[in-house]
């Protein structure tokens, strides 16, 4: 699911950049194609997701990264005081900036999403709702976009949480050190 909703993710921001900006526009050329590329893959974003819903553990993860526990309210203060100490920043299976991305991105993808359906069908709604979803829409993709490139940079700076993303496994010494309350979940 994260691979599958990753790569619509990068579809949909690559070719956004193909509409933005004028030099990538030139250089990919064939407009017609690349909107009908940024608009399907929009449109599929979700999709991995609600197809993962057929999954438990899915189901499971997806609790997890939507309950706020205690624990993660010190993890978010030691991140403040730029304290790397493992004991300082306790953490289940996700550490508060995992559940906080989650559910930013979320959100942002549902926005997206209508604002994008608001400017794909023009008839449907007055120009001051369509000039409005265009203002939310680009500035809320430069904001995915930049994001994303965090996200990016924490997942290749460490190669064990990448190992257990792809294969659902990770070294019992980095998931007491990095998610100490990872048992008791």
């Amino acid at each position: 699911m994260h691979r599958a909703t990753g790569a619509l993710m990068l579809l949909c921001v690559a070719t956004a950049g193909c509409l933005y900006v004028p030099q990538l526009a030139e250089l990919v050329g064939r407009r017609a194609l690349v909107v009908t590329l940024h608009e399907w893959s929009g449109l599929l974003l979700p999709g991995p997701l609600l197809l993962g819903l057929g999954s438990r553990a899915l189901r499971a993860d997806l609790r997890r990264l939507n309950r706020f526990l205690p624990y993660d309210k010190e993890w978010l203060r030691a991140v403040r005081r730029r304290d790397a100490r493992p004991e300082a920043r306790p953490a289940g299976k996700f550490n508060a900036g995992q559940k906080l991305y989650a559910g930013w991105i979320a959100g942002a993808v549902l926005v997206m999403l209508g604002t994008g359906l608001l400017m794909w069908f023009t008839g449907l709604a007055p120009v001051l709702w369509r000039t409005s979803a265009t203002f939310v829409h680009d500035w809320l993709a430069l904001a995915i976009g930049v994001v994303l490139l965090g996200h990016l940079g924490m997942a290749y700076g460490d190669p064990q949480a990448r190992r257990g993303m792809r294969t659902g496994t990770v070294d019992r010494a980095w998931a007491e050190r990095e998610h100490p309350r990872w048992k008791e979940e």
